[in-house]
C-alpha cells in the first residue's frame, strides 16, 4: 500500500486547503509508472477538489494547480513538488520510499495492501454471493464456468477485505426436466453407471428420453405423470429425485475442488417449490396479481398496463416459475443471513430477469431489494474440448490438463516434476482464468486455447513463469533482512519502478472491490510480471559487488511478489512451481 505517504501528503494539503486531511485522502492516488520517462510517485486531481461547484464559478485547473503547488513544501517525505494536466505531482524521497515500501511488504505479508488508509473506515457486511448453478442432468455449459471463477473472486475478495461471505449454489434441481429423468431412468437407467458416474449418465439418460418423448406420445405422458407425482410429494418418486441430487452434488464438490472453489450452501429451485405459493399468495393480498385469460398469473411492473412490463409469476396449472422462486429465494436468504449485499454471478441474458426479480421485491415492500445485485458477464464462443463442445466442467478441466502437459514436454528446460499431471492442471487453470479476465466482464469473446496457453506476452503462463523463477532466485540466494543492506543502494530505475508499482497496489484493490472487476488486478500483476522480467535481466546480484548483491538478493522481486499470490490466492488458486522452468 502506499506506506503512509498517501497520509503525510494528506496531512499538508489539509493545512493549507483548510479540509480534513480525510477528505483528501482518495483524491490522491499513487501514479502509473511510465517507459518513457521518470514520473512522480503521488498526484493530486484540483479537478476532484472543485467537482462540487458548478461550471461557471470554477477556476481555470491549471491555474489553481499552480497556485496550490506554491503554497506546498517538500519536507522529510516529500522531495519534490510539479505540477501537470491539473494535477500537483509528489515526488517521495528515494531512500525513505525504498526502506518503507521494504518495511511494509515483508511486515505486513499476506496482509499487504489489506490496510490502507483507503479501506479505513469502511463498515464489516454481510454479503451472500450466489454463483455457478449448473442445472442437474443437463450441459455444464461455458456460461457456467465463467459464473464459477467470476463469483469466487468476487466471494474471495470481498472475504479478503474482512466481509462476513457466504457462498450460496443455487442448483436447477426442480422442474419438468426432472419428469423426463425420473421417466428416463425407470427405462434407460443403470444404477452401476449413476454410482460411479451420475453427472455423465444422467445427462445421457436425459438426452435419451427428450429423443424418445419426441416421437413417442406415451414416454412424454409418462415424463408428465413422474412430474406430477414430483409436486405431489410422492416418496417414492422424490426419494429417486433425492438421490440423483445428492449423487450430483457429490459430484460437483469433487470436482470443484479441482477448480479450488467451495460453496458454504447447496441450495436450489426445489428448496422453494412451496415457499413459491405464500409468494404468489403474498402478490395476491397486496393486489398485485392479475390472471390472464390462459389462466396464468402476471405482475405489471409498469403499474399502467404496459404489456412489455408484464411478469408471468404463475402458470395455468396453478405451480410456479423460475421468478417465483427466486423472489422465495431471496426472501428466504434475507431471513436467514440478514444479508447487507447479495450478489447474483450470471450471463448477461438474465439482466432482465434479474431487473424484474429486483423490482417485484420492491413493490412488495421489502425496502432491502436495493441490496441485490446482479454481475452480468459477455458470452465466450469457441470453446471445445477435443471431443467437441463442452459438456461437463470435468471436460475443461482434463482438456486443460492435457494440452499443458503437451506444452510442458515440448518445452527442452522443463525439468522432472514429481507431479506433472497435477502441475500441469494448476498451471493452466490459472492461465485459463487469466485470459478470461483480463477484460471487462460484459464483454463477450472469442475463445482460443493456443492464446491461452502462450509463454510470452500479458498470459497466465507468463505470469506462472515469473512467479516460478523468482522463487527459484529466492531459493539460489537466500533472502536476508532489512537491517542488512543499505538502501542507497537501490536507486537503479529499474528498483525504483517496481517500488512505485507497489505504491499502486491498494489502489488497485479498492478499485476491484468497487467494481468488481478481476481485470484491474490482473493488469497489475502482468505488469509486475513485466517489472520483474527487466530487473532479472539487468540487476544481477551473482557478479555484483558484494554491498550491492546483498541490498539485490533482501529486495529481489521474489520478495516484492510475495504479495501478490497472496491476493491471488483469494482471488484465484495460486501456485508456486519454481521446478517448472530451468533458467532462474
Amino acid at each position: 500500500m502506499a506506506c503512509g505517504f498517501r497520509r503525510s501528503i494528506a496531512s499538508q494539503l489539509s493545512r493549507v486547503l483548510d479540509l480534513p486531511p480525510e477528505n483528501l485522502i482518495k483524491s490522491i492516488s499513487a501514479v502509473p509508472i511510465s517507459r518513457k520517462e521518470e514520473v512522480a510517485d503521488f498526484q493530486l486531481s484540483v479537478d476532484s477538489l472543485l467537482e462540487n461547484r458548478n461550471d461557471h464559478s470554477r477556476p481555470d485547473i491549471q491555474i489553481q494547480a499552480m497556485r496550490l503547488a506554491e503554497k506546498l513544501k517538500c519536507d522529510t517525505v516529500v522531495s519534490e513538488i510539479s505540477t501537470g494536466q491539473g494535477t500537483v505531482n509528489f515526488k517521495i524521497n528515494r531512500e525513505l520510499l525504498t526502506k518503507t515500501v521494504l518495511q511494509q511488504v515483508i511486515e505486513d505479508g499476506s496482509k499487504y495492501g489489506l490496510k490502507s488508509e483507503l479501506f479505513s473506515g469502511l463498515p464489516q457486511r454481510r454479503i451472500v454471493v450466489e454463483f455457478s448453478s449448473p442445472n442437474v442432468a443437463k450441459k455444464f455449459h461455458v456460461g457456467h464456468l465463467r459464473s464459477t471463477i467470476i463469483g469466487n473472486f468476487i466471494a474471495n475478495l470481498k472475504e479478503a477485505l474482512g466481509h462476513q461471505v457466504t457462498r450460496i449454489n443455487y442448483l436447477g434441481d426442480w422442474g419438468m426436466q426432472f419428469g423426463l429423468l425420473g421417466a428416463g431412468f425407470q427405462l434407460f437407467g443403470y444404477e452401476e453407471k449413476l454410482q460411479s458416474s451420475p453427472l455423465q449418465h444422467l445427462f445421457e439418460v436425459y438426452v435419451q428420453v427428450n429423443k424418445e418423448a419426441a416421437d413417442d406420445k406415451n414416454v412424454a405422458k409418462s415424463a408428465h405423470e413422474f412430474f406430477q407425482r414430483l409436486e405431489l410429494g410422492d416418496v417414492q418418486a422424490l426419494a429417486l429425485w433425492q438421490k440423483f441430487r445428492d449423487l450430483s452434488i457429490e459430484e460437483y464438490v469433487r470436482i470443484y475442488k479441482r477448480l479450488g472453489v467451495h460453496f458454504d450452501e447447496y441450495s436450489g429451485e426445489s428448496f422453494y417449490r412451496e415457499k413459491s405459493q405464500e409468494v404468489l399468495k403474498l402478490l395476491d393480498s397486496k393486489g398485485l396479481l392479475q390472471k390472464t385469460l390462459k389462466g396464468t398469473a402476471v405482475v405489471d411492473l409498469s403499474g399502467n398496463g404496459d404489456p412489455s412490463a408484464l411478469c408471468t409469476v404463475m402458470r395455468s396449472d396453478g405451480t410456479s416459475l423460475y421468478v417465483t422462486r427466486d423472489l422465495a429465494a431471496a426472501i428466504d436468504r434475507m431471513e436467514k443471513y440478514n444479508f447487507d449485499t447479495m450478489i447474483y454471478v450470471t450471463d448477461k441474458g438474465q439482466k432482465k430477469h434479474f431487473q424484474q426479480v429486483f423490482q417485484m421485491l420492491q413493490i412488495m415492500g421489502y425496502d432491502w431489494a436495493d441490496r441485490c445485485q446482479h454481475v452480468p458477464f459477455g458470452i465466450v464462443q469457441g470453446m471445445k474440448t477435443r471431443r467437441g463442445d463442452v459438456t461437463f466442467l470435468e471436460d475443461v478441466l482434463n482438456e486443460i490438463r492435457l494440452r499443458m502437459l503437451q506444452n510442458m514436454a515440448s518445452i527442452k528446460t522443463t525439468r522432472e516434476l514429481e507431479s506433472p499431471q497435477e502441475t500441469a492442471e494448476q498451471v493452466g487453470l490459472a492461465a485459463l482464468i487469466i485470459q478470461d479476465f483480463r477484460g471487462s466482464l460484459l464483454s463477450d469473446y472469442q475463445f482460443s486455447w493456443d492464446r491461452v496457453f502462450q509463454s510470452r506476452g500479458d498470459t497466465g503462463v507468463f505470469l506462472q513463469y515469473t512467479h516460478a523463477r523468482l522463487h527459484s532466485l529466492e531459493e539460489t540466494f537466500g533472502c536476508g533482512y532489512l537491517n542488512d543492506f543499505n538502501t542507497a543502494c537501490l536507486q537503479e530505475p529499474q528498483s525504483v519502478s517496481i517500488l512505485q508499482h507497489l505504491l499502486r497496489f491498494d489502489e488497485v484493490l479498492y478499485r476491484s472491490s468497487q467494481d468488481l472487476q478481476p481485470r484491474h488486478i490482473v493488469s497489475y500483476l502482468l505488469t509486475l510480471s513485466h517489472l520483474a522480467a527487466v530487473a532479472h535481466r539487468t540487476l544481477h546480484v551473482r557478479s555484483s559487488p558484494p554491498e550491492v548483491a546483498g541490498v539485490r538478493r533482501v529486495a529481489s522481486p521474489c520478495r516484492l511478489w510475495h504479495p501478490q499470490p497472496v491476493v491471488t490466492e483469494s482471488v484465484w488458486p495460486d501456485f508456486t512451481f519454481s521446478e517448472l522452468s530451468a533458467q532462474s
